[in-house]
């Protein structure tokens, strides 16, 4: 089978337009009038900065979707995902990405966001605007009643920010808050195994004075960032894979199953497992992560 190619100096020149494009965007509508809904969310905003996520999907990161259909094309849904990148939480943005360019009937997604990421002036602009919603069990069950599709990273900062070494090995779930939610609203949960994204920004370690510079609980030293310097933001071009798996029907749980800890421990546990296996799954069917 033909494997896709790395990105081209053409693709990296055509992606740099596209970014000052976007950026010139942005900056036009910070003064503005634009419709967002009541969470943030800006449709007309994420459709013209949607170029650049589809370059790096097809280009940069080249990724491959296994099951897109398995996410319901109407009605709420809990996308729970492995979750990574240091720097920039792009394993979000390519989730979405791949539901709007492989699924059948393509939906815009919400996503759970660390609430520290909305301290970031800037950061929380974008993030909102995209469909970033502030990480707590009243704003997920409010989206899920809305029969929204909405992702969530039960690891945490403890996946996003973990070192190199420790790449695609799931941390602990916390104590299964999602699992709660989705009884109590009776949302099906579709596990999701991101590989590639564990590549892109290789956290060899943590610089204290950057983070309490920006308010942010931590900052990572890579390869090339903070050596390089804007530079280093640059995410290396890996090869992705995105496996979304059946979904879980928790439809027949009744009333109060909830407050099952037993129950809920279970379901989480569960749901960590298929996640984990199909990490494992796809670094096989990927293959080296560059070439």
């Amino acid at each position: 089978m033909n494997r896709p190619a790395a990105p081209t100096p053409e693709a990296v020149l055509e992606w740099a337009g596209t970014v000052q494009s976007t950026s010139d965007l942005i900056l036009r509508r910070l003064a503005g009038e634009y419709h967002e809904d009541a969470w943030g969310f800006d449709e007309e905003f994420t459709e013209a900065v949607f170029p650049l996520f589809e370059f790096l999907y097809s280009t940069w990161w080249r990724v491959q979707v296994e099951g897109a259909a398995n996410v319901p094309g109407h009605g709420r849904a809990l996308l729970v995902a492995n979750h990574s990148g240091a720097i920039f939480p792009f394993d979000g943005a390519m989730i979405a990405t791949a539901i709007q360019k492989e699924h059948p009937l393509p939906r815009w997604v919400k996503a759970m966001v660390l609430n520290w990421a909305f301290d970031l002036p800037f950061v929380s602009y974008i993030l909102r605007r995209l469909g970033g919603v502030a990480a707590n069990p009243a704003n997920l069950g409010r989206l899920l009643e809305e029969d929204q599709p909405v992702m969530v990273f039960p690891e945490g900062q403890k996946g996003f920010g973990k070192s190199f070494a420790d790449r695609y090995r799931l941390q602990r779930f916390g104590r299964g808050g999602f699992v709660e939610v989705a009884l109590e609203t009776g949302s099906p949960i579709v596990p999701v195994a991101v590989v590639g994204a564990e590549e892109i920004y290789p956290k060899l370690g943590e610089s204290k004075p950057l983070a309490r510079a920006i308010g942010s609980p931590y900052v990572p030293v890579t390869p090339t960032f903070p050596w390089l310097g804007p530079l280093g933001l640059l995410p290396l071009p890996s090869r992705w894979r995105i496996e979304f798996l059946e979904p879980i029907d928790l439809s027949g749980y009744g009333p109060g199953s909830s407050e099952d800890r037993s129950l809920v421990f279970d379901l989480s546990e569960q749901v960590r497992e298929q996640i984990q296996e199909a990490l494992y799954r796809g670094l096989v069917k990927r293959g080296p992560a560059f070439l």
